[in-house]
C-alpha cells in the first residue's frame, strides 16, 4: 500500500497551516526601520546642538551674573568709603566753624582770622555765602554754612554716584542669573528629548518609536522657541 497521512495527521497539518500568521515581505519592515532610525538620528543631532548651545549660554550668563554682582559689591564698598570720607570732612568743617564761632562770640578778630585760615577752600566759599546773608541779624538766614547750596562735598557726590552704579550692577547681575536659570531649564527639556529617543530604541514596534519621536520633536520645538526668546550671549 502507498504510504500516506492518516486522517488525524492530516488534520494536525491543516491546523498548523491555518494558525500561522500571514508573512509580510521584508521590504516593508526594513523601510519602517530605516525611517525610524533616520528620524531618531536627525532628532538626536538637533537636540545635541541645541543642548550644547543652551549649556554654553547658561555658563556664560552665570559667569556674567557673578561678575556683575562682584562689581556691585565693590562699588558698594567704595561708596561706603567715600561716604565715611565725606562724614569726616563734614566733621572737620564743623570743628573749624565752631572754633571761628567761639572766637566771634569772644569778639577776638585775631582768633577769628586763625580759625578762618583753617577753613577748607570749598568750605570758605560756603562760609562767605553764609556771611553774605547777614546771619546775626537776618532770622531767615540758614543755620550755618553747611546748609548753604554752595556747600558741596566731593566725597559725598562720589559716594552717591558709586551707590547708583552698585544698584545698576546688582540689577544686571540678577538679570543675568535669571537668564542663566532659563537656559538651564531649557537644557532640562532637551535632556528629556534625549531620554525619549534613548528609551525608544528599546521598543521593536515602529508605532511606539514614532510616538516617542513625535513627543521628542514637540519638546525640541518648545525648547527652540524658548531659546529664541532669550537674549544672546553677554558681551
Amino acid at each position: 500500500m502507498p504510504e500516506g497521512l492518516s486522517p488525524i495527521e492530516a488534520g494536525k497539518k491543516a491546523h498548523e497551516h491555518t494558525s500561522q500568521p500571514p508573512q509580510h515581505g521584508p521590504a516593508g519592515g526594513e523601510r519602517h526601520s530605516r525611517i525610524v532610525q533616520i528620524g531618531e538620528a536627525l532628532l538626536l543631532s538637533l537636540v545635541t546642538i541645541a543642548a550644547a548651545w543652551s549649556g554654553y549660554a547658561a555658563a556664560k550668563w552665570g559667569t556674567e551674573s557673578r561678575l556683575e554682582l562682584a562689581q556691585a559689591a565693590t562699588q558698594r564698598n567704595l561708596a561706603t568709603r567715600a561716604d565715611l570720607a565725606a562724614l569726616s570732612t563734614r566733621n572737620f568743617d564743623s570743628s573749624t566753624f565752631t572754633a571761628w564761632f567761639t572766637a566771634s562770640t569772644l569778639d577776638d578778630p585775631d582768633k577769628q582770622t586763625v580759625a578762618i585760615r583753617r577753613f577748607r577752600p570749598e568750605f570758605k566759599v560756603a562760609f562767605d555765602a553764609w556771611m553774605a546773608t547777614d546771619p546775626f541779624h537776618n532770622p531767615k538766614a540758614p543755620p550755618g554754612p553747611t546748609y548753604m547750596p554752595q556747600y558741596r562735598l566731593a566725597d559725598q557726590a562720589n559716594a552717591e554716584a558709586l551707590d547708583r552704579e552698585a544698584i545698576t550692577a546688582a540689577a544686571a547681575g540678577n538679570h543675568a542669573g535669571q537668564v542663566g536659570d532659563d537656559y538651564i531649564r531649557i537644557t532640562v527639556f532637551l535632556a528629556a528629548v534625549l531620554f525619549l529617543v534613548g528609551i525608544g530604541s528599546t521598543f521593536k514596534l515602529p508605532t511606539i518609536r514614532y510616538a516617542l519621536i513625535g513627543v521628542g520633536s514637540l519638546l525640541l520645538i518648545l525648547a527652540t522657541v524658548l531659546i529664541l526668546h532669550q537674549p544672546g550671549l553677554p558681551a
